[in-house]
């Protein structure tokens, strides 16, 4: 008792001693007492406050690194901190609330959000070392705000040395978790109601992945290989000067993969898809402003750009033609010089291939970091080869008809099957010419997917014509050469030789008449 009243008197004390000494000197007392605080502690504490500056305008980013680093740590310590603060996004909530079982059922399986309360402590190891980390959240006088900050005790006398590495550790685990966490979206572009060029976006959900397609295993490692070392280049991409991007060019026939393909390449890196809908940019200056406005770790997509725009062909040609058009119109001179200012097309053009070729590859190209430029075509002997040069269009893939691995991986997702007398058969077509994409044999497989035999079976069969018909296609051409002006044998056959071969081409026609059901 005789300590507790001795406690209160000294309490007394401070509070008189409060309300008469000047402010300044009880601010220079407390320093003082602070002072005397760091000097006796083994610790060094660092401050990482949420807002940079006294107007709490501008965000600390290490702030965010130190949320998310922690969210990590907390759901993997053990034992976990006494108190946690629990919290879910309220567009998550709003839904759940009401539109029945689905909605319910999306909010029960969203993970909340952890984070640790105000004023409470959580530690880690880093290289042999503990760290601890406080959060602090002080009411503002007058107000209803918090100032919120996280502090950090590490050992004094491995400060200078742990600090740095330790910050970096917390960096990279931050952008892996965000990475991994972020909602991505699937952005088209879309005239303003003013025309100004803008994105819309739906939330990106695409199921593809590079464990579900069928692709040729090594082409698959090579692509996983160069994707991966791009996301990880940062350092090397700062150290050689070289723009933080990356150029692909998949072609291939319908039906081949080539959207599944990019898909499963957003899946991968966790990047946004911007699909860029070329003949709805109106110019050139509206395709820069669509570029500006994409962010980050995204993939830029441009689907069938051969069928997109006129923007391949002979440009000497093209060259040729306007100089003649120059020339019959005389008199609009000024209309036809503005024209061919811009990129060499006239004002009824929308994007020219000049502005495409800096929006791939110019100065406005290097507007943001971690960007792949992903072009797709069916022909691709139709596009300029400017637009295919490395340094625009680095990575070339072709994706054709299934191979036999390819084949035996979609049996086996589709129906299951991964032994079959007739999978060989039809694994013995695919090695003797016949040609099928991915998205015939998944249409094959789908209309049986219930009867695994019926659906091998129908497969092979399929095959096996494809198979015939290109082996009496060929037969075909070897005839038919035979008979032509530039064959050399033509001179060696008389007219015995000739009816031969004519009947044997009428036989190849009649039997294509029959298995077309003509």
């Amino acid at each position: 008792m005789e300590f507790l009243s001795q406690m209160w008197s000294l309490l007394g004390l401070l509070t008189i001693l409060q309300n008469v000494l000047p402010t300044q000197l009880l601010s220079l007392l407390h320093s003082l007492w602070q002072s005397l605080q760091d000097s006796l502690t083994p610790y060094s504490y660092f401050d990482v406050p949420e807002f940079l500056g006294s107007a709490a305008v501008e965000p600390n980013a290490l702030y965010r690194h130190v949320q998310l680093y922690l969210h990590r740590s907390l759901l993997l310590s053990s034992p976990p901190p006494p108190r946690l603060t629990l919290s879910l996004p309220r567009s998550v909530a709003v839904s759940g609330g009401g539109g029945g079982h689905d909605a319910g059922a999306a909010a029960a399986a969203a993970t909340p959000s952890v984070s640790l309360s105000p004023n409470h402590s959580v530690a880690d190891s880093f290289d042999g070392h503990r760290a601890v980390w406080t959060h602090h959240a002080d009411t503002l006088q007058d107000s209803l705000e918090e100032r919120r900050s996280f502090s950090l005790r590490l050992p004094k006398r491995h400060a200078a040395a742990v600090l740095p590495a330790y910050l970096a550790h917390l960096a990279a685990a931050a952008d892996h978790l965000e990475r991994s966490s972020r909602a991505r979206r699937l952005h088209t572009n879309a005239a303003s109601p003013r025309g100004a060029a803008a994105w819309s976006s739906v939330p990106f959900c695409h199921p593809s992945t590079f464990d579900t397609l069928a692709l040729d295993p090594e082409l698959k490692a090579r692509l996983l290989a160069d994707l991966t070392a791009f996301a990880d280049g940062s350092e090397f991409y700062r150290r050689t000067g070289r723009p933080w991007k990356r150029g692909y060019l998949l072609h291939g026939p319908p039906g081949s993969g080539k959207s599944s393909l990019i898909a499963a390449m957003a899946n991968h890196l966790r990047y946004d898809v911007f699909d860029l809908e070329l003949t709805r940019v109106a110019t050139n200056a509206d395709l820069r402003a669509l570029l500006i406005q994409t962010t980050n770790r995204s993939l830029i997509v441009i689907e069938d750009i051969d069928c997109s725009l006129h923007l391949t062909g002979d440009r000497k040609s093209r060259r040729n033609k306007r100089r003649r058009l120059l020339h019959a119109t005389a008199a609009s001179d000024d209309d036809s010089s503005d024209s061919d200012s811009d990129g060499g097309d006239n004002h009824h053009s929308k994007v020219t291939l000049s502005g495409l070729l800096n929006f791939t590859d110019g100065l406005w190209s290097c507007c943001g970091e971690e960007r792949i430029i992903v072009f797709t075509t069916n022909h691709v002997d139709g596009i300029d080869p400017a637009l295919l040069r490395p340094g625009r269009m680095d990575v070339h893939v072709r994706l054709g008809a299934c191979g036999a691995h390819a084949m035996r991986e979609l049996v086996g997702r589709y129906v299951g099957v991964e032994d079959h007398e007739m999978l060989d058969a039809a694994e013995c077509c695919v090695r003797g010419g016949a040609e099928m994409t991915p998205a015939e044999v998944g249409e094959v497989l789908l209309r049986s997917r219930d009867d695994p035999d019926a659906a091998v079976t129908e497969l092979a069969v399929e095959l096996k014509a494809r198979q015939s018909a290109a082996a009496d296609e060929l037969q075909w051409e070897d005839s038919a050469a035979e008979l032509s002006d530039e064959s050399p044998r033509k001179k060696g056959l008389g007219w015995e030789g000739k009816v031969r071969i004519l009947g044997r081409l009428r036989s190849l026609t009649k039997s294509e008449s029959g298995r077309r059901g003509v």
